[in-house]
């Protein structure tokens, strides 16, 4: 006897995702976290009193009903939005608003970018279709494809060329082909850029750079599901899942950090708890990023080194800023941008420079020189969601690219400069911006390591360069050609195939491929 069927370590949205099936099926399960709250990254969180605050995601992705239907997910209350976000360079021009509504959207897009954003904005969704299936972001219990089969996904040469294009082209190399005007769609091409970048060290230009802009943009076929926002924060997810989980019979166990997992003669047998506990189980599910699984929780003694040290050269390298701003009073945009002055315009405005602009930040950035006037997102979840701050008050994030991690930059001096420089900018479209900080915190890539186990700062767990994707990110069972030899062990974070965003794919795939195994 065990004390447990299975054992999942990390209680963030993949972790929990797993954890939840695998108690359904029948398995003994528990959850260990190393912090004080379940969620991960997927959390809302109350930084300063009454102020809470989605501290890393912020919005359910396009999830697989399979999935959905699995964690029921349909009936969680949602904040209905009519614009998903806003963006805008700056200089004057006319904001560009995603409607939630595609047709509002494309209404408007020819309004203000024409007829050419309009066919462009078509050309480059119609692009992503193939990538997207070669991918196989959406395809839950699916495993990662060949490069054989990744190029199967195209009907024509049409579609050949755009995987041609994910694999070796750059950002920019898509965005010149349907969104040629670098003026007149200066917002939608800046827009397009940081979609893609943000889960990237490497800059617009950059071949290979073309792969996170087709994950970023694409949506399962035929489908056209939006990005969800939920009531009382991304919290509210995990919160459900918690509960679904506890109320079946499992078990979550918080400030439980695991040392070691447990291996004797080529299978699992358990965790070590850092406070020095021994819980048993045969099967082991880590929701926290595979080289951290293989390279510091198992004995290396139990896996080959090709497979350590495939597992080492996985690029972790977070190049960002988060802030989170107890707020006074709403922002109140000058002119010519005083539209954004309506709550509804203020879910997400984006403060974009061009591709070009953020090429060149990247490239100072290497150098460890801070960005003069880095790209920003900005949110005020509050007001659509008011009970995330007090009454009349607001809770806004912003997140900014690219903070410098290397050139011998002084981490401290470079962290409120850059601070800084994000107030600056909001401040310049918004002239109460600065005045109405309350309370503010910021968050650095070393940070968010240390809070969320994301070695450098990356929620991606590995970030999307063509060579960490496909066949080159795990699945459950690891590598395609290269499964890791120890039965009972499950990968199913962010870093296995599936990839960031929270659409659960990662944990439920971790899932599924144990019950599998057990012949469940």
């Amino acid at each position: 006897m065990t004390d447990y069927d299975a054992i999942v370590i990390g209680a963030g949205h993949n972790g929990l995702a797993a954890a939840v099936i695998l108690q359904r099926a029948g398995l003994r399960t528990v959850c260990l976290e190393s912090k004080l709250y379940a969620g991960g990254m997927a959390s809302t969180v109350e930084l300063f009193d009454g102020y809470h605050f989605e501290i890393a995601g912020s919005v359910q992705f396009p999830t697989a009903p399979v999935v959905a239907d699995e964690l029921g997910l349909g009936n969680l209350p949602t904040v209905d939005l009519d614009v998903m976000s806003v963006a805008v360079r700056g200089v004057g021009d006319d904001p560009l608003v995603q409607y939630s509504d595609p047709i509002k959207l494309f209404t408007h897009l020819n309004e203000v970018h024409g007829a050419d954003g309009v066919n462009g904005m078509a050309g480059l969704m119609a692009w992503s279709q193939a990538p997207t299936r070669a991918l196989g972001r959406f395809d839950a219990g699916a495993r990662p494809k060949t490069l054989d089969e990744m190029y199967a996904c195209a009907t024509n040469e049409f579609e050949r060329a755009a995987i041609n294009d994910m694999l070796f082209g750059s950002v920019t190399d898509v965005l010149d082909r349907y969104l040629p005007d670098r003026e007149k769609h200066g917002a939608l091409r800046g827009s397009m850029t940081v979609l893609a970048v943000n889960t990237l060290y490497r800059g617009p230009a950059t071949p290979g750079s073309a792969a996170a802009l087709a994950f970023g943009i694409g949506v399962p076929d035929g489908d056209t599901m939006q990005m969800k926002k939920l009531r009382g924060g991304i919290g509210a997810l995990t919160s459900h899942l918690c509960k679904q989980f506890e109320n079946d019979g499992g078990e979550v166990r918080l400030r439980t950090k695991v040392a070691e997992v447990l291996v004797a003669g080529g299978r699992v047998t358990g965790v070590r708890t850092e406070a020095g506990d021994t819980l048993t189980a045969p099967v082991v599910v880590s929701g926290i990023a595979p080289d951290l699984t293989l390279g510091e929780l198992v004995d290396p003694a139990a896996l080959p080194a090709d497979i350590r040290e495939r597992y080492g050269r996985i690029d972790h390298r977070g190049s960002y800023l988060q802030m989170h701003f107890a707020l006074d009073e709403a922002p109140a945009f000058a002119a010519p941008y005083q539209m954004l002055d309506d709550p509804a315009m203020q879910a997400s405005i984006g403060l974009f420079c061009t591709p070009e602009e953020v090429q060149q930040q990247w490239e100072e950035c290497r150098r460890g020189i801070v960005p003069a006037d880095p790209t920003v997102v900005l949110q005020i979840p509050s007001q659509n969601d008011p009970d995330l701050a007090p009454e009349a008050k607001h809770a806004a994030s912003a997140f900014a690219l690219w903070f410098p991690i290397e050139g011998g930059v002084d981490y401290g001096r470079a962290k409120v400069e850059m601070g800084q420089r994000v107030i600056d900018k909001i401040t310049r479209l918004a002239p109460n911006f600065e005045r109405s900080i309350i309370r503010h915190t910021t968050f650095t890539p070393k940070h968010m390591g240390t809070m969320f186990g994301a070695p450098g700062g990356d929620y991606c767990h590995g970030l999307l360069n063509p060579d960490q994707i496909g066949p080159n990110r795990p699945g459950p069972k690891g590598y395609l050609g290269q499964p890791i030899p120890i039965e009972g062990l499950y990968l199913g974070s962010a870093g296995c195939h599936g990839g960031p965003g929270i659409t659960f794919i990662p944990g439920y795939n971790a899932a599924h491929q144990a019950l599998a195994d057990a012949g469940r």
